[in-house]
């Protein structure tokens, strides 16, 4: 004997059937002024990320340029084999 195949349908769920929403209870006006604000909010951060970035940057160069002129830190950073440069 056969075993029935059940088709299984997906449940519709209507828009009236959702609950409501924040998105949903607010007016359009409060809406778009919370997305603006976030989105300057982002931006700063940006700029912030950047600014550190560059800072960090500026730092690096003028360790590594305050390093080239170290004459202990070439002399440990080169290389002993003095045969190469005859």
């Amino acid at each position: 004997m056969a075993k029935k195949k059940w088709s299984s349908t997906p449940a519709v769920t209507s828009v009236q059937d959702k609950p409501a929403t924040l998105k949903d209870l607010l007016r359009p006006e409060i809406l778009e002024g919370l997305k603006a604000q976030a989105d300057a909010m982002k931006a700063e951060e940006q700029a912030k990320k950047d600014a550190e970035r560059a800072k960090a940057e500026a730092a690096r160069k003028a360790e590594e340029k305050r390093l080239e002129n170290d004459f202990g830190h070439l002399l440990s950073k080169s290389s002993l084999d003095w045969r190469k440069h005859k």
